[in-house]
Protein backbone atom coordinates (compact mmCIF):
# COMPACT_ATOMS: atom_id res chain seq x y z
CA UNK A 1 0.00 0.00 0.00
CA UNK A 2 1.24 3.44 -0.77
CA UNK A 3 1.61 6.16 1.71
CA UNK A 4 1.15 9.78 1.68
CA UNK A 5 4.65 10.64 0.31
CA UNK A 6 5.48 8.18 -2.24
CA UNK A 7 1.73 8.21 -4.39
CA UNK A 8 0.07 5.90 -5.97
CA UNK A 9 1.55 2.65 -7.72
CA UNK A 10 0.68 0.93 -10.80
CA UNK A 11 -0.79 -2.35 -8.89
CA UNK A 12 -3.14 0.46 -6.70
CA UNK A 13 -3.91 2.31 -9.88
CA UNK A 14 -5.08 -1.10 -11.30
CA UNK A 15 -7.27 -1.56 -7.92
CA UNK A 16 -8.67 1.58 -8.00
CA UNK A 17 -9.87 1.03 -11.63
CA UNK A 18 -11.69 -1.99 -10.81
CA UNK A 19 -13.22 -0.77 -7.74
CA UNK A 20 -14.74 2.26 -9.98
CA UNK A 21 -16.35 -0.16 -12.15
CA UNK A 22 -17.77 -1.91 -8.58
CA UNK A 23 -19.24 1.31 -8.29
CA UNK A 24 -16.93 2.41 -5.13
CA UNK A 25 -14.95 5.62 -4.15
CA UNK A 26 -11.68 4.30 -2.75
CA UNK A 27 -10.25 6.90 -0.56
CA UNK A 28 -6.95 8.56 -0.87
CA UNK A 29 -4.78 11.13 0.92
CA UNK A 30 -2.83 13.98 -0.56
CA UNK A 31 0.89 13.60 -0.83
CA UNK A 32 3.42 16.85 -0.33
CA UNK A 33 3.21 17.18 -4.25
CA UNK A 34 -0.77 17.79 -4.05
CA UNK A 35 0.33 21.63 -2.49
CA UNK A 36 -1.41 23.01 0.37
CA UNK A 37 -3.72 20.12 0.64
CA UNK A 38 -1.12 17.87 1.60
CA UNK A 39 -2.50 15.51 4.61
CA UNK A 40 -6.30 15.92 3.75
CA UNK A 41 -8.39 13.03 2.36
CA UNK A 42 -10.33 13.03 -1.07
CA UNK A 43 -12.02 10.60 -2.85
CA UNK A 44 -11.31 8.77 -6.17
CA UNK A 45 -14.87 9.13 -8.85
CA UNK A 46 -13.24 8.77 -12.52
CA UNK A 47 -9.78 7.58 -13.94
CA UNK A 48 -9.26 9.09 -17.27
CA UNK A 49 -7.02 8.50 -20.28
CA UNK A 50 -3.45 8.24 -18.97
CA UNK A 51 -2.35 8.41 -22.45
CA UNK A 52 -4.07 11.72 -22.54
CA UNK A 53 -2.48 13.85 -19.78
CA UNK A 54 -0.48 12.72 -16.49
CA UNK A 55 -3.35 13.70 -13.96
CA UNK A 56 -5.95 11.28 -15.23
CA UNK A 57 -6.48 10.81 -11.02
CA UNK A 58 -10.21 12.81 -10.84
CA UNK A 59 -10.45 13.34 -7.03
CA UNK A 60 -13.40 14.61 -5.24
CA UNK A 61 -12.42 17.01 -1.90
CA UNK A 62 -15.45 18.51 -0.59
CA UNK A 63 -17.46 20.41 -3.58
CA UNK A 64 -14.70 19.92 -6.54
CA UNK A 65 -13.36 17.65 -8.46
CA UNK A 66 -9.94 18.21 -9.66
CA UNK A 67 -7.30 16.12 -11.64
CA UNK A 68 -4.35 14.69 -10.07
CA UNK A 69 -1.48 13.11 -10.69
CA UNK A 70 -0.74 9.24 -9.24
CA UNK A 71 2.27 11.30 -7.33
CA UNK A 72 -0.44 13.62 -5.45
CA UNK A 73 -2.05 11.13 -3.79
CA UNK A 74 -1.88 7.85 -2.19
CA UNK A 75 -4.73 5.17 -0.59
CA UNK A 76 -6.10 6.38 2.79
CA UNK A 77 -5.38 4.07 5.41
CA UNK A 78 -8.16 2.05 6.89
CA UNK A 79 -10.28 4.29 9.23
CA UNK A 80 -9.38 7.53 7.92
CA UNK A 81 -11.70 9.98 8.20
CA UNK A 82 -14.02 8.37 10.60
CA UNK A 83 -14.11 10.32 13.91
CA UNK A 84 -13.94 8.53 17.99
CA UNK A 85 -17.20 9.99 19.99
CA UNK A 86 -15.78 12.40 22.63
CA UNK A 87 -16.58 12.01 25.75
CA UNK A 88 -19.41 14.28 27.68
CA UNK A 89 -18.60 15.62 30.76
CA UNK A 90 -20.86 14.96 33.71
CA UNK A 91 -23.30 17.32 34.52
CA UNK A 92 -24.47 18.42 37.82
CA UNK A 93 -28.25 17.50 38.37
CA UNK A 94 -30.55 20.13 37.41
CA UNK A 95 -34.45 20.90 38.23
CA UNK A 96 -36.51 19.68 35.44
CA UNK A 97 -36.94 22.26 33.52
CA UNK A 98 -38.50 22.11 29.76
CA UNK A 99 -36.20 23.34 27.25
CA UNK A 100 -35.95 23.13 23.98
CA UNK A 101 -34.48 20.22 21.27
CA UNK A 102 -31.39 22.28 20.79
CA UNK A 103 -27.99 21.21 21.91
CA UNK A 104 -26.28 21.68 24.66
CA UNK A 105 -23.33 24.25 25.15
CA UNK A 106 -20.47 24.54 27.98
CA UNK A 107 -20.81 27.74 27.79
CA UNK A 108 -24.42 27.81 29.02
CA UNK A 109 -24.07 24.94 31.27
CA UNK A 110 -21.72 26.33 33.41
CA UNK A 111 -23.95 29.84 33.38
CA UNK A 112 -26.75 27.58 34.47
CA UNK A 113 -26.54 27.67 38.59
CA UNK A 114 -26.68 31.92 38.53
CA UNK A 115 -29.57 32.38 36.15
CA UNK A 116 -33.30 32.07 36.60
CA UNK A 117 -35.58 29.02 35.51
CA UNK A 118 -35.83 30.26 31.93
CA UNK A 119 -34.83 29.59 28.65
CA UNK A 120 -31.34 30.49 27.51
CA UNK A 121 -31.38 32.83 25.33
CA UNK A 122 -29.26 32.23 22.36
CA UNK A 123 -29.12 33.66 19.16
CA UNK A 124 -29.38 30.94 16.06
CA UNK A 125 -25.60 32.04 14.94
CA UNK A 126 -24.48 30.63 18.35
CA UNK A 127 -26.52 27.65 18.30
CA UNK A 128 -25.04 26.02 15.51
CA UNK A 129 -21.12 24.67 15.39
CA UNK A 130 -19.09 26.40 12.80
CA UNK A 131 -18.91 24.48 9.52
CA UNK A 132 -15.37 23.54 8.86
CA UNK A 133 -13.87 25.61 6.57
CA UNK A 134 -12.93 24.79 2.90
CA UNK A 135 -11.40 27.58 1.14
CA UNK A 136 -8.26 25.47 1.07
CA UNK A 137 -9.94 23.52 -1.89
CA UNK A 138 -11.07 27.20 -3.78
CA UNK A 139 -6.81 27.78 -3.53
CA UNK A 140 -5.93 25.07 -5.27
CA UNK A 141 -5.46 25.42 -9.14
CA UNK A 142 -6.16 22.54 -11.44
CA UNK A 143 -2.82 21.90 -13.28
CA UNK A 144 -3.50 22.76 -16.99
CA UNK A 145 -2.43 20.37 -20.30
CA UNK A 146 1.05 19.84 -21.01
CA UNK A 147 2.93 22.30 -23.31
CA UNK A 148 2.78 21.61 -26.99
CA UNK A 149 6.01 22.11 -28.67
CA UNK A 150 6.63 21.77 -32.77
CA UNK A 151 10.05 21.49 -34.05
CA UNK A 152 11.51 22.36 -37.44
CA UNK A 153 14.90 21.26 -38.08
CA UNK A 154 17.47 21.06 -41.01
CA UNK A 155 20.29 18.85 -40.76
CA UNK A 156 22.25 16.64 -43.70
CA UNK A 157 20.09 18.24 -46.25
CA UNK A 158 16.74 17.59 -45.84
CA UNK A 159 14.28 19.36 -43.54
CA UNK A 160 12.17 17.61 -40.76
CA UNK A 161 9.37 18.22 -38.27
CA UNK A 162 8.17 16.68 -35.12
CA UNK A 163 5.62 17.47 -32.50
CA UNK A 164 5.94 16.95 -28.56
CA UNK A 165 3.31 17.28 -25.75
CA UNK A 166 5.24 17.21 -21.97
CA UNK A 167 7.57 14.01 -22.25
CA UNK A 168 4.94 12.48 -24.76
CA UNK A 169 6.21 12.20 -28.96
CA UNK A 170 3.10 12.90 -30.77
CA UNK A 171 4.93 12.72 -34.30
CA UNK A 172 8.44 11.27 -34.66
CA UNK A 173 10.40 13.97 -37.22
CA UNK A 174 9.54 13.45 -40.86
CA UNK A 175 11.01 14.60 -43.95
CA UNK A 176 8.99 17.84 -45.64
CA UNK A 177 9.92 19.70 -48.40
CA UNK A 178 12.04 22.45 -48.55
CA UNK A 179 8.95 24.85 -50.08
CA UNK A 180 7.29 23.82 -47.28
CA UNK A 181 9.46 24.33 -44.46
CA UNK A 182 10.19 27.91 -46.26
CA UNK A 183 5.60 28.59 -45.79
CA UNK A 184 6.62 27.70 -42.08
CA UNK A 185 9.71 29.76 -41.71
CA UNK A 186 7.73 32.58 -42.87
CA UNK A 187 5.35 32.87 -40.45
CA UNK A 188 8.07 33.33 -37.80
CA UNK A 189 8.91 37.31 -38.05
CA UNK A 190 12.74 36.91 -37.17
CA UNK A 191 14.85 38.61 -39.25
CA UNK A 192 17.88 36.32 -38.07
CA UNK A 193 15.40 33.42 -39.15
CA UNK A 194 14.48 34.19 -42.80
CA UNK A 195 18.22 35.07 -43.66
CA UNK A 196 19.84 31.73 -42.15
CA UNK A 197 16.76 29.62 -44.00
CA UNK A 198 17.62 31.99 -47.50
CA UNK A 199 21.56 30.93 -47.10
CA UNK A 200 21.07 27.12 -46.85
CA UNK A 201 18.44 27.32 -49.85
CA UNK A 202 20.91 29.33 -52.02
CA UNK A 203 23.70 26.40 -51.08
CA UNK A 204 21.35 23.96 -51.89
CA UNK A 205 20.22 25.19 -55.12
CA UNK A 206 24.23 25.55 -55.84
CA UNK A 207 25.15 22.54 -55.20
CA UNK A 208 21.53 20.83 -56.81
CA UNK A 209 22.90 23.22 -60.18
CA UNK A 210 26.49 21.49 -60.05
CA UNK A 211 24.83 17.97 -60.07
CA UNK A 212 22.69 18.71 -62.61
CA UNK A 213 25.36 20.09 -65.10
CA UNK A 214 27.41 17.21 -64.35
CA UNK A 215 25.05 15.07 -65.18
CA UNK A 216 24.29 16.61 -68.56
CA UNK A 217 27.98 16.61 -69.31
CA UNK A 218 27.98 12.64 -68.98
CA UNK A 219 24.71 12.59 -70.61
CA UNK A 220 26.18 14.56 -73.79
CA UNK A 221 29.11 12.12 -73.34
CA UNK A 222 27.19 8.95 -73.38
CA UNK A 223 24.75 9.68 -76.14
CA UNK A 224 27.42 10.60 -78.51
CA UNK A 225 29.43 7.23 -77.55
CA UNK A 226 25.98 5.93 -78.58
CA UNK A 227 25.69 7.63 -82.18
CA UNK A 228 29.16 6.49 -82.83
CA UNK A 229 28.68 2.83 -82.38
CA UNK A 230 25.24 3.06 -84.43
CA UNK A 231 27.42 4.33 -87.53
CA UNK A 232 29.83 1.53 -86.82
CA UNK A 233 26.77 -0.96 -87.47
Amino acid sequence: MGTAGQGLSTDEVRSIREALAAGRKPKVVFTASAGQVAGQLGQVVELTDPAVSDEFVVVRFGRDELPFSPADVAVAPRGAGRRAPEPQPEQPEQPAVAEPAEPEFVLDRERAPQQRREEPKVEPAEAKPAAPARRAVKAVKPKGPAGLSVTLAYADGEWTVAAQQGSKSLAKPYVVKPAEALRMVALVDVPGVHEAVEQIMAAERAEAEQQAEKLRAELAEIEARLAELREAG
